[in-house]
């Protein structure tokens, strides 16, 4: 699907790929396995990630069967186009952490012919469009969607399910705090909440 070493690498042509979904979906996974291909290929590959992370490592992009990548770590959506000189992939996992000029900055990277791979939560605990997340998947050429397995119930997850009744937006965690579950999982228990 995705060409590492494209034909006309001369031109050095750039675009925008989200990878998104719910938690424990394999973002991460997906994200590292396009980075260690590119790297594979000869390109010079950087991956970035919020400081607001640091659930596995401070300078590390890890999924959650520790499978690991070393990152930048950066405050802000500004500084990755600062850093970008003399790549040719970059790659941005938990996406959802950075503000709204993440998509300029994606922008500007794809029409500097970088390929840019981004994967982040596309949905919040509340069900809700998460970031700049929905933004993101409107400039992108390819966006993939993956699933977690629901559960309650064995089917595809698609909702980011928080176990606690804490309401702040941003609240990292692992199992511990969230479950993925399916659509109708998801709002049974939201039901049940309510009552």
């Amino acid at each position: 699907m995705f060409l590492e070493n494209p034909e006309h690498a001369h031109s050095q042509q750039g675009w925008v790929e989200v990878i998104c979904g719910s938690m424990f979906s394999g973002k991460t996974e997906e994200l590292i396995r396009r980075l260690k291909r590119a790297r594979i290929a000869g390109l010079k590959v950087d991956v970035f990630k919020p400081t607001v992370d640091q659930r596995y490592s401070e300078n590390q992009v890890v999924t959650h069967d520790t499978v690991a990548i070393d990152a930048t770590v950066v405050d802000a959506a500004s500084s990755i186009l600062l850093l970008s000189g003399g790549l040719n992939v970059i790659g941005i996992d938990e996406a959802q952490f950075f503000d709204s000029s993440l998509v300029d900055v994606a922008n500007s990277l794809a029409n500097m012919g970088i390929r840019v791979i981004i994967a982040g939560l596309d949905t919040d605990y509340r069900g809700k469009p998460f970031g700049s997340i929905p933004a993101l998947m409107a400039i992108a050429e390819y966006v993939t969607k993956v699933h977690a397995i629901c559960m309650k119930c064995g089917n595809l997850a698609n909702f980011s399910h928080r176990k606690t009744i804490d309401k702040q937006l941003v609240l990292t965690g692992e199992t511990d705090l969230y479950q993925p579950l399916c659509r109708s999982c998801y709002f049974q228990i939201q039901d049940e909440n309510k009552k």
